[in-house]
């Protein structure tokens, strides 16, 4: 799991099928120090999350298990939205 910035959406009315129904977000993965992003990706949402937040992304099999398809055409799938991050612990 890892933690992302929402940055963008993706519409798509052509697509495979087990994408129909499914909002598509555009993310910003946060580097592990949390200060810098890295890589960006498209990730299925599956929490109703916005432009701006901060999310929880898991990816592989995790992604497809997310959306009940184990056959979907997922990568990525955003299953969390960050309320707070606390990095006093580390």
């Amino acid at each position: 799991m890892q933690i992302a910035k929402v940055v963008g959406t993706v519409v798509s009315t052509k697509k495979n099928d087990t994408l129909v129904g499914h909002k598509l977000l555009i993310v910003r993965f946060l580097e592990k120090n949390l200060k810098s992003y890295g890589d960006t990706r498209i990730a299925v949402d599956t929490v109703g999350a916005g432009v701006g937040e901060l999310v929880l992304c898991v990816s592989g099999a995790a992604s497809r298990n997310a959306v009940c398809n184990t056959s979907a055409s997922i990568d990525a799938a955003i299953v969390g939205i960050v309320d707070s991050l606390d990095m006093n612990g580390s």
